[in-house]
């Protein structure tokens, strides 16, 4: 547990001011706040630094992606890994948000921004993909 808690107050030191607000977001109880949907997800948590059109963005050393016309996107699992373990300058977000949030913001990004992915990622399928921390880690 001690590792997590460090490794939170991390994530929380190096993260952009009003990325995540203190009353929507806990890493210590592993939860975000309602977040409704794949588009209410995206826009509180993506939009920042992949853009408000998915464009994607360039500066501060770090290299943010296009999730516009994004060809990755076609298997779903691909953009999953991604927010549950993290990649280069994006954090891991497996503790704060959901399966469910993850899957609707997978569905979201996929079908969004020029993007035409219309199966579905199945929030039980998120939950495989889920790393799961040893008791030494907890």
């Amino acid at each position: 547990m001690r590792k997590f808690l460090l490794l939170s107050a991390l994530v929380a030191a190096t993260t952009p001011a009003g990325f995540a607000r203190a009353d929507s977001a806990s890493a210590i109880s592993g939860k975000m706040g309602a977040l409704p949907s794949g588009e209410a997800v995206y826009r509180h948590i993506c939009q920042s630094c992949h853009m408000a059109e998915g464009q994607g963005a360039v500066g501060a050393g770090a290299q943010i992606p296009a999730l516009a016309h994004n060809p990755r996107l076609q298997v779903a699992s691909y953009p999953a890994t991604v927010i549950l373990n993290g990649y280069g300058a994006m954090p891991w977000f497996s503790g704060l948000l959901n399966d469910k949030q993850i899957a609707d913001v997978v569905d979201y990004i996929r079908t969004h921004f020029g993007n035409h992915y219309t199966d579905k990622l199945n929030p039980s399928e998120v939950a495989l993909m889920r790393p799961h921390l040893t008791a030494e880690e907890q």
